[in-house]
């Protein structure tokens, strides 16, 4: 690092460039709404392309029988978790959303990897809605959950409660958009997201808890000098270690 009149100098192929490149070009997406532009197999998939592929490779290496994700929206990572599973043999998906609209149900049914999901309508920390969630499982499931409905601090410390329950040993409950605390004053924001967030409910939810913690997924493959996430999902993977 090039310290010279004060300023901080980084080779533009540093780690450390590239993770204040990163911040930049994440704040910037934020207010362009990049990620309104992608699609899996035909469905809109509002979520950044690197989490996609990061997540992948934890499905891979975890396993899991089943996937629980709380927001469905137009369906498109029900349908990537769907395809996943389809290409490997095993596994299923549980999406729940306080609001299905019709033709977002329409489509995700009339889709080829339909028989893979099941859909439940209701809010995500309703207790009934919570209990068909668990009678969509079997005994010997192993899960992984995602959380990417309502972001507040209070709804995702509640959803971290209530689906902690139908995570594996040695899976994932991953919290989603933690991104809101590190754009603050961006356009579609709110002040309040300083710490009404997903990040501030992780931390709640593990001071009551021993048996989860944070952990950065492994890269299963990295020949480069980049070893953290360029994620719109900060702090979002905790760990069930017991």
């Amino acid at each position: 690092m090039d310290t010279r009149d004060g300023v901080d100098r980084h080779p533009i192929g540093s780690p450390q460039a590239f993770r204040l490149l990163s911040q930049a070009w994440l704040r910037s997406g934020w207010d362009a709404k990049y990620v309104y532009g992608f699609s899996w197999m035909g469905r809109p998939i509002i979520q950044l392309p690197e989490d996609m592929m990061r997540i992948q490779e934890v499905l891979y290496r975890i396993q899991p029988d089943v996937v629980i994700e709380t927001g469905i929206a137009h369906g498109g990572s029900l349908i990537f978790y769907a395809s996943l599973f389809k290409a490997m043999g095993k596994g299923r998906v549980v999406g729940v959303d306080i609001e299905i609209r019709p033709h977002n149900r329409q489509a995700i049914e009339a889709h080829e990897v339909s028989d893979l999901i099941a859909m439940i309508e209701g809010s995500s920390i309703d207790a009934d809605v919570v209990s068909q969630v668990r009678r969509q499982l079997r005994p010997a499931d192993r899960g992984l959950v995602i959380l990417d409905s309502n972001h507040t601090r209070a709804h995702v410390l509640a959803e971290l409660r209530a689906y902690a329950e139908f995570v594996a040993v040695d899976s994932y409950i991953v919290a989603c958009d933690g991104i809101m605390q590190e754009v603050v004053g961006a356009p579609r924001t709110h002040p309040d997201w300083i710490t009404d967030n997903p990040q501030s409910a992780v931390k709640d939810f593990l001071a009551e808890r021993d048996d989860f913690i944070l952990e950065e997924p492994v890269f299963p493959f990295n020949e480069g000098s980049i070893t953290e996430r360029v994620t719109y999902w900060p702090n979002a993977f905790l760990r069930r270690i017991k």
